[in-house]
């Protein structure tokens, strides 16, 4: 299929310093992963460009909430920052949120991950844990920022599929092997979300909208690190994919 005729996804982007300068920025390993194993095309999507924000979801057949260094602003579900180190993003903050329930409004096949779950889960009126090592029960879920690439998003834990959810529907598992580079975590499920994966200690690993008519799917680990290693990696990113297509068809694209 021609790469004029695939389905456009956009990717919001983080925005970040770099060398005293503004950049907006997208993993590499997200576009490559939906580009590859999805079959879309992509668009980046600045972060502050708040009124093109209709004019460019309009254009779109899915849409991509990526992981980031940085995390959910706490003000976002009424809590004030524990740690003056931890890494913000208010722009993208403010995007996402004011997006999120226009696209769902839409439709559009939304895929989230790591801190696109987090969003996701405030945005429906959850909470987080700022630091899962810090204040819950929940260990071992981060990762050393002195190992290696490839250690870092090796396989960290198991997750177990909700019995007839989505996950375990799309992949006939009930267990999965996951990586897992995440300091923050739920504490408290968004409403109107239905748990699709739990952690062995019970920690919330992925989701779904309840009423949502459209695609999506929320997953707190990385799916997109290498996903030719995973069976259930690539059919995260096939299903995405097969939901932008047919919105792509049904609007005529």
């Amino acid at each position: 299929m021609p790469n004029s005729n695939k389905p456009l996804v956009g990717i919001v982007c983080c925005r970040k310093e770099i060398e005293r300068h503004p950049f907006h920025v997208v993993g590499e390993k997200y576009i490559k992963a939906i580009h590859e194993y999805s079959d879309v095309t992509s668009v980046l999507i600045p972060s502050d460009d708040l009124s093109s924000m209709r004019s460019i979801l309009n254009r779109l057949d899915g849409f991509l909430l990526t992981g980031s260094l940085s995390n959910v602003h706490p003000d976002r579900y009424s809590d004030k920052i524990n740690d003056s180190e931890m890494l913000i993003d208010p722009s993208r903050d403010e995007y996402v949120f004011r997006a999120i329930k226009k696209i769902i409004d839409m439709e559009l096949p939304i895929l989230a991950i790591c801190r696109g779950f987090q969003e996701m889960n405030v945005i429906f009126g959850g909470s987080l844990y700022q630091s899962l090592e810090n204040e819950s029960d929940f260990k071992g879920h981060d990762f050393d920022r002195n190992a290696s690439i490839e250690d870092q998003y090796d396989i960290s834990h198991s997750v177990s599929f909700e019995e007839g959810g989505y996950l375990n529907q799309l992949t006939g598992l009930l267990e999965a092997e996951v990586n897992s580079l995440h300091g923050q975590g739920v504490k408290q499920l968004g409403q109107g979300l239905n748990i699709e994966a739990l952690s062995h200690g019970g920690l919330v690993e992925a989701f779904t909208i309840r009423d949502a008519a459209g695609f999506n799917l929320s997953v707190q680990w990385h799916p997109e690190w290498k996903p030719e290693k995973s069976a259930v990696s690539r059919k995260i990113f096939e299903a995405f994919g097969t939901s932008c297509q047919e919105y792509s068809e049904r609007h005529g694209r």
